[in-house]
């Protein structure tokens, strides 16, 4: 599908809010990160305003430092898979993207679980495609630390071809579960994966039906060299931190040309940044509603954030906050691309480091408008006009309340201007984003 004219909108579902004081808000229930209905709640209003998916973020352990714990909402969640199974059952049309990791799982194990899921939703499931970042991770799974970033990204890059692999092991029309004649399935459908690589050996076949999309629609986030590689040969959506618009568009135009380098169709890579979005009916109450948000962030929590998204490398308890953020720092071999886009923002901006641990927790380094509808409507379109985004992850820096504003006031004024549907246009998600379903790779194409 040709770009419309209309941009596609994701929402990025975080428990109370993308804020880090958003669990203290009144308005966010205290328990929302396990409360099934909850969540059912948020999905179903994303799924009415016609939202293309819902995103869970994820990782494999508790990734904050000890002096954060005690003050942070996001260490009593679900696992993203089990929970958009049981929200597969509760929705009807909004696509599904759970977060899993490549370094800390195996293929097949990957391979059933989106598989499942995509029955389950009937063809709306997708898999954000991450490598661990964090050696609190590592140290769940007997390393001290993680490997290094390029040789994540090797291992992520087999690991999705041998998940391909063993989703086309079964033709679409394998399981002819004829009573008449006793066949359950045609094993002339049947194929061996046979894969024998640096990283892994997979025979197969998997044990579950290939998936009604073909393939999970592939979701990505990279923005370092090695990440920009594999979201352009891998990625059908490409979820981008960019809060520059000039940025942006080298992004989105460096990306789409990669994109095309590898014979890969322009229009079947989307690439959707997130949006942090505070709405208020004037530039004041949301002016007033982020200045809450601040109050309720305690120091700890604010250097904690700071410390995970510039990669620990430096100690912010023991320098002068008030100093001027360094223009190069270590480099990470945690989030590179984040610690990056954060280092040259501060540059920008010669921000301080009590500026830019603030501007941390407040956005994660993401494009944060907090403004009224029509604000934060001028920016999305400006942005998707110039060609810095095909759409946007959008990341209420609370829920409900914020997610309901948006839904309720910059919905409606993008649908005013033309650039968001009123509905769903597909069944699956694949269709619904304009991808093509993946052609099985053991059937000989004519």
């Amino acid at each position: 599908m040709q770009r419309n004219g209309q941009m596609k909108l994701g929402l990025y579902l975080h428990r109370a809010g993308y804020h880090e004081g958003a669990w203290r808000d009144p308005s966010v229930p205290e328990n929302g990160a396990v409360d099934i209905d909850y969540y059912a709640y948020l999905a179903r209003l994303a799924q009415c305003a016609a939202f293309h998916f819902v995103f869970l973020a994820d990782s494999q352990g508790v990734i904050d430092d000890h002096a954060a714990i005690a003050r942070v909402s996001r260490n009593d969640g679900f696992e993203p898979i089990t929970l958009l199974s049981a929200l597969s059952s509760r929705t009807q049309d909004i696509g599904l993207v759970a977060t899993a990791t490549t370094t800390y799982y195996q293929p097949y194990h990957l391979a059933r679980m989106f598989a499942s899921l995509d029955h389950l939703s009937r063809g709306r499931a997708a898999w954000n495609i991450v490598t661990s970042a964090m050696n609190s991770e590592a140290q769940n799974f007997g390393d001290k630390e993680l490997p290094d970033h390029d040789s994540r990204y090797a291992r992520a890059k087999e690991f999705v071809e041998v998940t391909k692999g063993l989703w086309d092991t079964w033709q679409d029309d394998a399981f002819t579960r004829d009573k008449q004649t006793g066949i359950y399935v045609d094993t002339t459908k049947l194929h061996l994966l046979n894969h024998q690589g640096k990283h892994f050996s997979v025979r197969g076949p998997l044990n579950t039906a290939r998936p009604p999309q073909g393939y999970p629609v592939l979701v990505q986030a990279g923005a370092s060299d090695a990440g920009i590689a594999f979201a352009a040969e891998v990625a059908e959506v490409v979820f981008t931190a960019e809060p520059s618009l000039e940025n942006g568009k080298r992004y989105y135009e460096i990306l789409k040309e990669k994109v095309r380098a590898l014979g890969r169709e322009n229009d079947q890579v989307s690439v959707m940044p997130g949006i942090v979005t505070i709405v208020g009916r004037t530039k004041q109450e949301a002016s007033e509603k982020l200045k809450r948000l601040q109050s309720y962030t305690h120091i700890d929590v604010l250097i904690g954030a700071a410390n995970l998204w510039l990669g620990s490398v430096v100690d912010l308890r023991s320098i002068n906050l008030d100093s001027l953020v360094p223009e190069n720092l270590p480099q990470t071999n945690s989030i590179q691309s984040r610690q990056k886009l954060l280092i040259d923002l501060a540059a920008r901006q010669k921000l301080t480091w009590k500026q830019l641990i603030r501007l941390v927790s407040d956005s994660k380094g993401h494009f944060m408008v907090a403004g009224t509808p029509e604000e934060i409507a001028n920016a999305m379109v400006d942005a998707f006009d110039q060609r810095a985004a095909d759409g946007f992850n959008v990341i209420p820096a609370t829920v409900p309340g914020g997610l309901k504003d948006f839904v309720e006031l910059v919905v409606p004024e993008l649908r005013r201007r033309g650039k968001f549907r009123s509905g769903y246009s597909g069944q699956t998600l694949r269709e619904n984003l304009g991808l093509k379903r993946p052609l099985n790779r053991f059937i000989q194409q004519v």
